[in-house]
Formats: C-alpha cells, sequence, structure tokens
C-alpha cells in the first residue's frame, strides 16, 4: 500500500501525488484539489491569500486520517497533502489522490477523506484581504 500523508510549506505538485498512487492494478484514480480563491462569500472584500497555521500534531493527525481511509477494502495507493504558511490565490492549499480498481469507490473514499480533513486537521487559515486587513477563518 502506498500512503502519502504530509503537511508542506512548498507549493503542492499534482504530478508528485499521481506518481505516489500508481498501481497498476488501479483502473480509477480520483483526484481533489482545493484551490484559493480571491473571495469568501462570508466576508466582505477581496481576499489576496491564506496564511494556514498547523498545531504541533496536525502532521501525525493528517497521517492518522490517510490511514484510516486508506485500510478501506479496495483501495490501493492514497497521497495527501495540505499546504502550511502563505498561500497565494490560485494555489493549491490541499490535493487528494487516491488510487481504487473501480472509479465509484475512488470517489468516494476521495470525498470522505477531504470532508475529515477538513473537519479534523488542527489547521487554521487567515484570510489576507486585499485592504492590508485579516480575517480568521474557521476559530471557535
Amino acid at each position: 500500500m502506498n500512503l502519502l500523508a504530509r503537511l508542506d510549506q512548498r507549493p503542492l505538485d499534482i504530478g508528485a501525488h499521481l506518481a505516489a498512487v500508481r498501481d497498476p492494478r488501479a483502473g480509477a484514480v480520483a483526484t481533489f484539489i482545493g484551490l484559493v480563491r480571491n473571495h469568501d462569500p462570508s466576508v466582505p472584500g477581496e481576499v489576496m491569500a491564506l496564511e494556514y497555521s498547523a498545531h504541533p500534531d496536525a502532521e501525525e493527525v493528517l497521517r492518522k486520517l490517510a490511514a484510516k481511509a486508506a485500510a478501506r477494502d479496495g483501495v490501493l495507493a492514497l497521497a495527501v497533502s495540505h499546504r502550511i504558511g502563505l498561500v497565494g490565490v490560485g494555489e493549491a492549499a490541499m490535493i487528494v489522490a487516491v488510487a481504487t480498481a473501480h472509479r465509484a469507490l475512488a470517489f468516494e473514499v476521495c470525498s470522505e477523506l477531504v470532508e475529515s480533513v477538513k473537519a479534523d486537521l488542527p489547521v487554521w487559515k487567515r484570510e489576507v484581504l486585499a485592504d492590508g486587513s485579516h480575517v480568521w477563518v474557521g476559530l471557535t
């Protein structure tokens, strides 16, 4: 089982994720690329970048979430990365790739992993706005 799970300050590379899940048994690879967009419907103003901060245990949490998804029967390989630090508009903040024999399972596991990362990964984001202000998102 190929499994890649990491936090990274460098730009994420979809090609590296696809290479990490390459398996001759795979008939499908489902991917998700979460991009930084220039707006947030809940915040007035233009978003210039997101700055992600991570709890010291965040990478271990990501590994556990990935391992749980990879343990699903039929998953051949899985790769997930999340950016930390300053990420500009148009850049990837998260990439997930899941290889399976058939497409339905690949889509299902990919979607479930994205949702579990969004819900459970201790990473917070600060939206940097064009007017120089910022807004923390997801803090409770």
